[in-house]
């Protein structure tokens, strides 16, 4: 009895652990893990469109580039420029289109707000690859 009782803990354990390992979250969204840890001030002339809430701006990070974006007096959010739609792609860059509040890929046509990094039109199927920032009230610190 006691064979059978370690032979159904050990089946049991192969399971769950293989049920854990194949859910993990892909946080990459397919774009490429580049180190970022980035600090600026955002009193730089250089960062003038980041003065307003809603103001975005490209700084260089990242697999392609990084979209800054103020989201409000205290928070910014900082996306990959890389499009997760077929990530690898030369041209998978997206740009802040005439709206000012959707970024798009003129490779793959897909469009993702830049208020969340959400995926508006398809054929993306991921957000936007997301940093984490920090905000003193000065420096910007963008990172991952």
């Amino acid at each position: 009895m006691k064979r059978k009782t370690i032979y159904i803990l050990v089946i049991f354990s192969i399971i769950l652990t293989m049920t854990v390992f194949s859910c993990k979250k892909d946080e990459n969204n397919g774009v490429p893990i580049t180190p970022v840890n980035i600090y600026l001030y955002t009193t730089d002339p250089l960062f003038i469109n980041l003065t307003a809430v809603g103001g975005w701006c490209y700084i260089t990070g990242g697999a392609r580039g990084i979209l800054l974006y103020r989201k409000s007096i205290s928070e910014f959010m900082a996306y990959d420029r890389n499009c997760t739609y077929n990530s690898s792609d030369v041209c998978a860059t997206v740009y802040v289109d005439a709206t000012n509040i959707i970024a798009r890929d003129t490779c793959c046509n897909s469009q993702f707000s830049i208020i969340d990094g959400n995926v508006l039109q398809a054929p993306a199927g991921l957000p936007l690859k997301a940093y984490a920032t920090s905000y003193d009230g000065n420096v910007l610190h963008i990172y991952n």
